[in-house]
């Protein structure tokens, strides 16, 4: 029979399914069957927790019910339910996948477990951004978590403290991550993994709580080094929360969640859950649906944490993108720009339109880079700086840069890397139908993919093939610059970076905690 080259192509393209299948894999629950993809084993839709649903709705992650026989892990499980309710998203979502290059449980390779960001409204692992094959093929079991998102994943409420034996409430969706890696820590050796090599990494919400388990009790011991990207969590609590200060504390976030209760039409919290996920008060925005100074999973301000030494000390590799702003920024004048920064930051305005200037007429970079810093920059600036000073692990910086070029005088000229263009890099799934890639993308993504493992296999990015990356210390800032190729640089904006050093002092004091109220 002749073959056309189509029919070759073809078969070529469904090689995963005409492989030999794995053996069956034996966790806690049961036996599951993965696929073999060319020369990786891999696992999809693997439950780690019970179904969140009905009285488990807004309670912390219960085991899984046990299976006989053999589960199938060939494909994704629902992502957590957000937005509108349409697509593959339900409350039945706390599953888990795994890539893995290991041929035996006695590999022992090092484990990346990612974090998915969203705002804490959305996210999932399946995205094909997210896939973890090409991070696996450079010498790590890749794992993916899924975590409760919006408000059913981050609902405070006074008789979900009054339940709770930690008299706490509201961040589910961070419970969710932390059982997903006591699931790794119990069960990634029987995919080839070493328990005792685990590495979190994850960008803006997913960065955010990264952020936030180093800093969480809960989470000891569940992981040795921490990857973040455009996240980081010490601003001070305020009630009315804004970038680079959302967190609040929990009696103002219960009054956040009765407000929401009575706007579903819930007179109790057994009739909120009874309510269906689509009758829900859209929680974008209502200040529902962000992680809380609970005083268990987050015990406190994180900064005041740092400075007592109080949180997991692990090796470090944090960063941001160049012009964040370019996302996030709402005001389309300077005159604009000039009023919201007064009304955010009081009496620290001027100093800080002096770093951050606006101008005559536009909103440049230079202003940008204020929305930028206090929600991004100097969240890793501050997490940089204190760990250095109370810590033993290492810490890595990084300033990512990449992207394409605009003519001098066009109004893109002064453009930088928005927010989240960093995350195909460091999986290496650049869009292969985009024809502005340059060489340089690709060879910058290869040079972050292999910095961000040899990260998990040794606690230090470097390594053969990539520029020397020097640590951050207290004598010497350096970042790691990535644009075409990877040089290291002093912190860009670093003066700037200080001048917000002040205000979020001062928003700790008793005049500036009275001022944000």
């Amino acid at each position: 029979m002749k073959l056309t080259l189509a029919v070759l192509l073809a078969f070529a393209a469904a090689g995963s399914v005409l492989a030999e299948p794995p053996a069956p894999v034996m966790t806690e629950y049961g036996l599951i069957q993965g696929v073999t993809e060319s020369d990786l084993t891999v696992y999809r839709g693997i439950p780690f927790a019970a179904p969140p649903v009905g009285d488990l709705r807004w309670h912390a992650p219960q085991p899984a019910a046990k299976w006989d026989g053999v589960r199938p892990a060939d494909k994704f499980g629902p992502d957590p339910y957000q937005g509108d309710g349409k697509g593959n998203v339900g409350e039945d979502c706390l599953y888990l996948n795994v890539w893995t290059p290991a041929k035996s449980v006695a590999d022992k390779v090092p484990v990346l477990v990612w974090i998915y960001g969203g705002g804490f409204s959305f996210g999932s692992t399946s995205t094909p951004v997210h896939n973890g094959e090409h991070l696996a093929r450079k010498g790590v079991v890749l794992v993916s978590i899924n975590y409760r998102v919006g408000t059913l994943g981050f609902l405070a409420h006074p008789e979900l403290t009054a339940e709770s034996s930690h008299h706490s409430s509201g961040n589910y969706g961070l419970l969710d991550q932390i059982a997903g890696l006591r699931w790794v820590k119990r069960n990634i050796a029987a995919f080839g993994g070493d328990p005792d090599r685990v590495t979190i990494f994850g960008e803006s919400a997913g960065g955010i709580s990264v952020s936030m388990l180093c800093a969480s009790p809960e989470a000891e011991g569940l992981f040795r080094g921490a990857i973040s990207q455009s996240g980081g969590s010490f601003g001070p609590s305020r009630a009315t929360p804004y970038p680079g200060e959302n967190m609040r504390r929990l009696a103002d976030a219960e009054k956040s969640g009765m407000a929401f209760a009575t706007k579903a039409g819930a007179a109790s919290l057994a009739e909120l859950r009874k309510v269906a996920p689509e009758k829900l008060p859209n929680s974008w925005g209502s200040g529902s649906a962000w992680p809380i100074v609970d005083g268990w999973v987050i015990p406190g301000d994180q900064h005041k944490l740092y400075e007592a030494g109080k949180y997991n000390d692990v090796a470090i590799l944090i960063g941001y993108n160049s012009d964040e702003g370019l996302t996030f920024l709402r005001q389309n004048t300077p005159q604009q720009f000039v009023a919201d920064t007064r009304k955010r930051y009081g009496p620290f305005a001027d100093k800080l339109l002096a770093a951050y200037p606006v101008g005559n007429d536009s909103v440049p970079k230079t202003a940008r880079d204020l929305m930028r810093d206090a929600a991004f920059g100097w969240q890793t600036w501050a997490w940089a700086t204190l760990q250095a000073q109370t810590g033993k692990s290492n810490v890595f910086y990084y300033y990512f840069d990449q992207h394409a070029g605009h003519p001098a005088g066009s109004p893109e000229a002064d453009h930088g890397t928005p927010h989240g263009m960093d995350v195909p890099y460091v999986f290496q799934t650049l869009d292969p139908t985009d024809r502005t890639l340059t060489a340089g993308d690709h060879a910058i993504s290869e040079t972050i993919s292999t910095y961000w493992t040899n990260f998990a296999k040794r606690g230090d990015p470097n390594g053969p093939g990539v520029p020397t990356w020097p640590r951050f210390t207290e004598t010497s800032r350096t970042a790691m610059c990535f644009h075409d190729t990877a040089a290291p640089v002093p912190v860009p904006s670093a003066d700037a970076l200080q001048v917000l050093d002040t205000y979020f002092a001062w928003r700790r004091t008793p005049e500036g905690e009275a001022w944000a109220q």
